[in-house]
């Protein structure tokens, strides 16, 4: 019979060795990728146009496309996510018949696979609206995409700040408004920074949707109205059609490194008012 300090210690065991697994298992990809990768990676290839169907060049267009396309989805989402979540936690009754849908709805949303959204947007944006493939069409399913996980993860942080600091805040005479944005979005800041992290390390990595709307060109987008390919489309064109899997390799290491510059950053900012919030 196991002793409770024994069973604490294995417990403690197996849960560090989880950690551990997961850990290796990032490591063990990542440093795969950069073995493969690391030997295309130049100058050249990051800042030059990408040229005969990414068998020459860079990838400096996708580069852009990917960020223009990244930016356009949470323009749009960001603020429809927010403000669905402060009107669900701070306006709607708990049990409202439209909370318990809008509810539904995100977590609905949430479970669709990527290619439906992608099908979807194709016949919507694409054709019905006569979009083509284009930044818009593209931006537009994405962030419908990303829409589920910016209101669920901002819902739980305007859920998690204290009562008391609505309660004392009305009680000093402000409105109902003056309460949401001075007291309780800075204070849920972090929780929503978060689900933003979420959803742009799931655009920059989203590849079937965005064939379907973004379209695949090579050339520079300049507007709204042009296509586009993102990095993870011009992997997917370089591996599958086998144009260059030493430049499909360099274009996912570089992806990840997108990734792990975004995260630090947005965990740097977090820090920071994080700090800023427990000094005020």
């Amino acid at each position: 019979m196991l002793t409770n300090n024994t069973r604490e210690k294995f417990i403690k065991a197996f849960f560090w060795l989880a950690g551990l697994i997961i850990v290796t298992i990032l490591f063990i990809i990542i440093a795969y990728i950069a073995i493969k990768g690391v030997s295309a990676i130049s100058l050249d290839f990051i800042f030059e146009a990408p040229r005969r169907a990414g068998k020459e060049g860079g990838i400096w267009t996708t580069i852009v496309s990917t960020v223009y396309l990244t930016l356009v989805s949470l323009i749009i989402a960001v603020p429809l996510g927010v403000g669905s979540a402060i009107h669900l936690e701070e306006y709607a009754p708990r049990r409202s018949w439209f909370a318990n849908l809008v509810n539904l709805t995100a977590e609905t949303l949430a479970g669709i696979p990527s290619i439906v959204f992608g099908l979807f947007g194709f016949v919507f944006f694409v054709i019905f609206l006569q979009m083509g493939w284009s930044i818009i069409s593209g931006s537009l399913t994405m962030a419908i995409m990303i829409l589920p996980t910016i209101t669920r993860t901002a819902q739980e942080a305007i859920l998690a700040v204290p009562a008391e600091y609505r309660e004392n805040s009305l009680a000093l005479g402000a409105s109902k408004w003056q309460t949401i944005s001075r007291v309780v979005l800075p204070s849920a800041v972090p929780g929503i920074i978060t689900g933003i992290i979420l959803s742009i390390g799931r655009a920059v990595g989203e590849t079937a949707a965005l064939i379907l709307t973004a379209g695949s060109s090579l050339g520079m987008p300049e507007g709204l109205l042009d296509p586009a390919r993102t990095m993870s489309v011009h992997l997917y064109i370089l591996a599958m059609e086998g144009i260059s899997m030493d430049r499909a390799f360099g274009t996912a290491f570089l992806i990840i490194g997108l990734i792990v510059i975004i995260n630090y950053l947005a965990n740097l900012s977090l820090r920071r008012m994080s700090y800023v919030n427990r000094q005020i």
